[in-house]
């Protein structure tokens, strides 16, 4: 498989109201519950589509986790729509007790993650969500690259057995999959063939990467980049693969790199095939408020910034 950007720039939080629809829709078990962001996440298309099945619980997410671990386990599948921020730390008690101790189907969506939050600031941007969920017995963990998988992970989510945490980002971003993708959960697979080095990412990162790789091309470098939507349960054996085959690991993230994705790869490979690697990703800092662009640029996680990385690996 060697994809690229489409062209199209859809944001992952249009496809997410979009597909609460469908799965509405298609599965009478479901239900939205909002934390007074549903505006922003997009999950005001079912106030106003489907009200029946929307349950807006206020700036209140520790009751609403409360509320969604006694909806499940009267056998409905609650879905909770929030910003990252207040969905994994403010509630993070109740979601470590109530949902993820009692292995429930509650599926957590994590809005506004990342860096790009819209200028919202250090208060509002979530980078070590991952890291925290990552760490939670019985946590499945998503993280798509746009808005197409997005809904494929999502109609995927709705019927796995336990807890869900699925990490989405706020604007336009590029569109690389068909629109007949279909997600595989736990499955890592490289969306650019290479030979030189691999790039490994998660989430929105990965169009980055696709990026990434076309500037070293152009250098006659090969790159592999690997993405991985699934965070937890890792796909270790792809990235022992891709390390096999290249020989040297990059990883990129939007996200604290400790812990997440580039921590995941670094004990994978530690274990199992020791590798020269860096990782991409936010050092160790709050964010602040910005542009887009400039934060991308700051902190390191541009395209131009994955390729050197590969250089240096290289050289």
């Amino acid at each position: 498989m060697n994809l690229s950007a489409t062209g199209e720039m859809l944001a992952q939080r249009d496809a997410f109201g979009d597909a609460l629809i469908e799965l509405i829709d298609r599965d009478p078990r479901v239900y939205v519950l909002d934390g007074d962001l549903a505006n922003s996440t997009k999950a005001d298309k079912v106030s106003r589509e489907r009200p029946d099945r929307f349950l807006e619980m206020g700036i209140a997410e520790q009751n609403m986790m409360g509320v969604a671990a006694g909806m499940a386990t009267c056998g409905l599948v609650p879905w909770l729509s929030s910003f990252a921020c207040f969905i994994v730390n403010r509630d993070l008690d109740q979601v470590r007790v109530v949902v993820a101790q009692p292995n429930l189907p509650v599926r957590l969506c994590g809005a506004y993650s990342g860096l790009l939050t819209g200028k919202t600031g250090k208060t509002h941007q979530e980078v070590a969500d991952l890291s925290v969920m990552r760490a939670m017995p019985n946590m499945t963990v998503l993280a798509p690259a746009d808005a197409v998988e997005v809904r494929a992970c999502m109609l995927v989510a709705n019927d796995l057995p336990g807890p869900v945490y699925v990490r989405m980002t706020r604007d336009p971003e590029p569109v690389i999959f068909p629109a007949d993708y279909e997600f595989a959960l736990g499955r890592a697979f490289a969306v650019r063939e290479g030979t030189d080095v691999a790039l490994i990412s998660t989430g929105a990162q990965t169009p980055r990467c696709l990026a990434a790789a076309d500037e070293l091309a152009h250098e006659g470098i090969s790159a592999l980049v690997l993405h991985v939507p699934t965070l937890k349960p890792l796909d270790a054996d792809a990235i022992v693969a891709a390390a096999e085959q290249t020989g040297r690991v990059v990883t990129a993230e939007d996200h604290t790199i400790i812990g997440g994705l580039g921590g995941a790869v670094a004990e994978v490979l530690g274990e199992r095939r020791p590798t020269p690697m860096r990782r991409v990703g936010i050092r160790d800092v709050f964010g602040e408020s910005a542009p887009n662009e400039d934060l991308l640029q700051k902190y390191g996680l541009t395209p131009r910034h994955v390729a050197q990385a590969a250089r240096v690996l290289l050289s």
